[in-house]
């Protein structure tokens, strides 16, 4: 027990800085669109995509930053290729789902059908990276829900407020009309299922990089000291 509670402790206090960091980005990206700041920095289209100003970026960058500071403190993976393969793999399914969804669904698939199959992708692409290595998996999980619960809140006040952001920014063929309907759709699952999954996919490959390029530089110091 004693173990479990030592090992939580260790993960808060490893994402504390990254979360404080992509708090802080959060902050400046819904000033900047409340504001209408230049769109390349804080695009208020739907999803945002694009916008400079943003905490997708952070996830590849921080997972490469948690894998440096768990293998410096002897936690990393059983093998730095077999986490980079898992990672891949979550790259390759969420990279596949796009296309594929023309062949899983039906034509032309209803707004909340396309929805359900893109989380269910990101989910599993971001699950399949688990066995990789599962300490900085879970280090990922935790980040991922530190900084996208906060948005999620964001989100809600947004959509009750119109605040002409891309955080309630409404797709065209969107049908939920009512304030709930908005928010769930739009907000709570995909910050909570889509996102975590990206932020597992791309942290777990970018991080298994990460390790594998550090255990070739200490090989190679290794080898210079010997």
């Amino acid at each position: 027990m004693s173990e479990t509670k030592s090992d939580s402790l260790s993960t808060q206090r490893l994402i504390l800085v990254p979360a404080i960091i992509s708090l802080a980005v959060t902050s400046l990206r819904l000033v900047g669109e409340l504001d209408h700041w230049s769109k390349t920095y804080f695009n208020t289209e739907v999803g945002g995509g694009g916008a400079i100003v943003g905490i997708t970026w952070l996830a590849p960058i921080f997972g490469m930053y948690f894998a440096i500071r768990l293998a410096a403190a002897s936690e990393g993976p059983r093998s730095a290729l077999r986490a980079i393969g898992f990672g891949l793999l979550g790259g390759v399914i969420i990279v596949g789902s796009l296309p594929a969804e023309r062949l899983v669904l039906p034509s032309p698939p209803s707004f909340q059908v396309r929805l359900l199959y893109i989380w269910a992708m990101f989910a599993l692409a971001g699950l399949v990276t688990l066995p990789g290595w599962p300490r900085l998996w879970k280090t990922l999980l935790a980040y991922a829900y530190a900084v996208r619960i906060p948005i999620v809140i964001i989100m809600f006040f947004a959509f009750r407020g119109a605040w002409g952001t891309h955080y309630d920014a409404l797709p065209p063929d969107f049908t939920g009309p009512s304030l709930m309907s908005k928010w769930l759709w739009l907000g709570f699952f995909p910050q909570l299922i889509l996102w975590v999954g990206f932020t597992l996919a791309s942290g777990m490959l970018f991080g298994g990089i990460a390790s594998a390029v550090t255990r070739l530089f200490r090989f190679e110091s290794r080898i210079v000291a010997g």
